[in-house]
């Protein structure tokens, strides 16, 4: 009977630790890869893990198996030879590489579709063109966006040789990527300080972004008005959202389809560039085609010591920015934020050095606009970065707040972290991998000069569990959460660096 027991003990003691390890599969450094190697991660089609792998002229897909061994490694034949911008958009059974380019004085916005093997399918599919543009290196004027659904694809590009007055060029394509409509509207800008930002596209094909002013480039905002294209008109609806007695930054629009709502979020201050002192919700009913509920939220000095780092308490958020929203079936959502800065040379970048000034206007007479969802406020400046410049990069604590639909917060709490690096922003910040049940925040803590990819955990109710460290990590791959990508319920892709080369990682939880 004793023995009995004890073997029924041994035998849960060694299954639990199956259960609660994570496996691990590293790709294969690419000695043939440079220094200077672009790369996306696609994801997983038909079991399949695509990754693109881009250097000056030449564009490759590679396609791994479950274990991260390297199956085919497939050119690409775009026409363009310097390509100005890339994007993947994924289906379960291919993936559109979508891309611009400059060529004979135009820049041509054009598609590959590739199957599961990672293999261009078909020629180039131009979808859209700009007639006499003048060579830059800067001349990315074509965005695209897709619906929640990916039914809906739209590639836009805004001209903003006239302040007052920008022309927004849209063209709607389907699944196939046939052209469903295209568009030329005006969009008034009536205050010499107003931006658009923030695009979004519903999943019958309507966009809709937000039109923001400000009393100086580099200032808060206190009017915030929603510019809708219908996917079928070639004109433009405007609604304005009641602003009082609150100032505006760091604004995020999410799209609802379940609840044809717009959902509007920001930080906001109750003094003109002053500390942060809560969060502004607003809602806006697609039917109604009207402002439905507005709500802040004050954040409390018991939250403000939760999440400040070294600095005082009530300038505790004046450094976090949002980072990622995510929606509930019953209209509420939970928001995520980190604490990011830089200094440079014993000069510290704030929050103010970081708006709409630099990252959404290019100094052409051409917009493009950057997602900012999972993009760091140093992403810009980092591009100006050189050698001569000691820049170094802080990402900090991630504060993440779950609201009603009413817009009363229902919970918060805070990820504690630090982290910094030297001219460099790839190891730092975290990564996110939903399971439906938890929230898991990946990111990496140095440990005796060593950087340990780290979990920590959120459930539905806010209950914030730190995972164990993870144990079967090999020696020499130092991991780049932030760049992470969720393939499956519980499986993650994470490149990682190994002696000088990129490679990847596969975690399945």
């Amino acid at each position: 009977m004793r023995k009995s027991i004890l073997w029924l003990l041994l035998v849960s003691i060694m299954f639990s630790g199956v259960i609660s390890a994570q496996k691990i599969a590293y790709s294969d450094p690419d000695k043939e890869d440079p220094r200077t190697l672009q790369f996306e991660l696609i994801g997983k089609i038909n079991g399949r893990n695509l990754i693109y792998k881009g250097y000056r002229e030449q564009h490759f897909i590679c396609a791994y198996d479950g274990d991260m061994k390297l199956l085919e490694k497939n050119k690409l034949q775009p026409e363009g030879t310097r390509l100005l911008s890339t994007d993947f958009l994924v289906y379960p059974e291919f993936s559109y590489f979508l891309y611009q380019y400059y060529q004979k004085g135009a820049v041509i916005f054009a598609a590959i579709k590739i199957d599961a093997q990672g293999k261009q399918v078909g020629k180039e599919m131009l979808l859209d063109s700009t007639e006499q543009i003048s060579y830059s290196s800067n001349n990315k004027i074509y965005s695209v966006i897709s619906s929640e659904d990916k039914q809906q694809i739209m590639v836009f590009k805004i001209n903003t040789h006239n302040d007052r007055r920008h022309i927004l060029t849209t063209c709607l394509f389907n699944r196939e990527l046939a052209l469903q409509k295209k568009s030329v509207v005006p969009i008034e800008m009536p205050q010499s300080n107003d931006f658009l930002s923030e695009f979004t596209l519903l999943n019958d094909g309507e966009m809709v972004c937000i039109r923001a002013s400000g009393t100086s480039s580099n200032d808060n905002i206190n009017k915030v008005t929603l510019v809708f294209k219908d996917p079928l008109w070639d004109a433009i609806r405007l609604g304005e959202l009641q602003i009082k007695g609150v100032f505006l930054d760091d604004i995020r629009i999410k799209a609802d389809n379940i609840n044809k709502h717009y959902l509007v979020t920001s930080f906001y201050s109750k003094l003109r560039r002053g500390n942060i002192d809560g969060l502004y919700y607003a809602l806006w009913d697609k039917e109604k085609h009207a402002e439905i509920m507005q709500a802040t939220t004050t954040f409390s000095d018991e939250l403000r010591n939760d999440a400040r780092g070294e600095g005082p308490v009530k300038t505790a958020f004046n450094d976090f920015f949002i980072n990622k929203i995510i929606l509930r079936k019953d209209g509420g959502f939970l928001l995520s934020a980190e604490s990011v800065y830089t200094t440079s040379r014993g000069s510290t970048l704030n929050r103010w050095d970081y708006l709409y000034g630099s990252p959404y206007r290019m100094p052409s007479d051409y917009f493009m606009w950057n997602s900012p969802s999972g993009v760091y406020p140093w992403g810009y400046n980092n591009m100006l970065n050189n050698g001569n410049t000691l820049t170094r990069y802080y990402a900090e604590n991630v504060l993440v707040l779950s609201f009603e639909p009413s817009g009363k917060m229902e919970w918060s709490n805070v990820v504690r972290k630090s982290q910094f690096d030297d001219n460099s922003d790839d190891m730092i910040g975290f990564g996110i991998m939903n399971t439906g049940d938890q929230l898991h925040f990946l990111y990496n803590i140095q440990e005796k000069r060593t950087l340990i990819l780290s979990d920590q955990s959120i459930a539905p109710g806010g209950q914030l569990t730190r995972n164990p460290t993870f144990k079967n990590l090999d020696k020499g791959y130092e991991f780049m959460p932030r760049h992470a990508k969720q393939i499956g319920l519980r499986q993650v892709l994470v490149p990682c660096q190994f002696r000088g080369y990129i490679c990847f990682a596969k975690i399945d939880f």
